[in-house]
């Protein structure tokens, strides 16, 4: 069950100029939120920010009863919301969407993140059972663009980094590294978010391999509850020689790899 809440925020904090994380006191959402759900959050009043903005839950406490969000400014809407401070009250609903399949039987994973799309991921690792072996991979454009590195590194066993330019870490994509480490990690499930690109690759490699592998899905959503349809995507009918549209917000945001239609 999701909701509508006015709830707290207890602390603000920017990661890079234009990336901020955000801590709010939320008890309902903080105990109820599952890894790749989101929340769809209220920037202002102003007669530009009235659809609300989906954003990927990245860490929840249950004990102190917050969540975090992690954003990047790309326009109006989100450039109010990185002007918010800790004791201002904001507008969110939510948990919303399906969340990550999590299951302990699952003792070798993979999650494999590119830019923006590591937020998620990061909520997942930590949801993770101590017994379960989860290597990070992580693509960046560059050095200066890389974020919670230090985040992702001590939640799991192991941290792989990628950059295009070389400037951190492997050179050139971290679908490479991937594809280069598959054969001899034997991972259970692959996890990853990032832009549609790498998804519709990482998505081929888990099917080269034979390795079960969820996708999250970033789309543009207007309502967040699968009433507008603005955040379709195709996926197969199972079963069948077909395909059908799926709403990102209410079907989604996590998805089986085999069952999406990468265009």
């Amino acid at each position: 069950m999701s909701g509508v809440f006015k709830d707290k925020i207890v602390d603000m904090k920017m990661l890079r100029e234009d990336i901020f994380r955000m801590t709010i006191l939320s008890e309902y959402i903080s105990s109820n939120a599952m890894p790749g759900q989101f929340v769809h959050v209220k920037c202002g009043d102003d007669s530009e920010m009235l659809l609300r903005r989906p954003i990927s839950i990245a860490f929840a406490d249950r004990e102190r009863k917050t969540f975090d969000i992690i954003f990047q400014v790309k326009g109006k809407g989100t450039g109010h919301l990185a002007g918010k401070k800790a004791g201002d009250s904001i507008d969110i609903m939510g948990p919303l969407g399906k969340p990550f399949d999590i299951s302990e039987s699952n003792k070798n994973i993979a999650v494999v993140g590119g830019g923006i799309g590591i937020f998620p991921l990061l909520f997942l690792l930590n949801e993770m059972s101590k017994s379960q072996r989860t290597v990070s991979y992580l693509g960046f454009r560059s050095k200066d663009l890389i974020v919670l590195a230090d985040d992702f590194s001590r939640l799991c066993s192991r941290l792989e980094i990628a950059t295009e330019d070389g400037s951190e870490g492997y050179k050139g994509f971290v679908t490479s590294i991937l594809e280069n480490h598959l054969p001899s990690e034997n991972f259970d499930m692959i996890y990853t978010c990032g832009p549609a690109p790498m998804l519709k690759k990482v998505s081929k490699i888990a099917e080269n391999f034979g390795v079960l592998c969820q996708v999250s899905l970033e789309q543009r959503m207007g309502c967040g509850i699968g009433t507008c349809l603005v955040c379709s995507c195709k996926t197969k009918v199972k079963d069948k020689d077909d395909w059908k549209y799926s709403r990102v917000c209410k079907d989604g945001p996590v998805f089986w790899s085999s069952d999406i239609i990468f265009d």
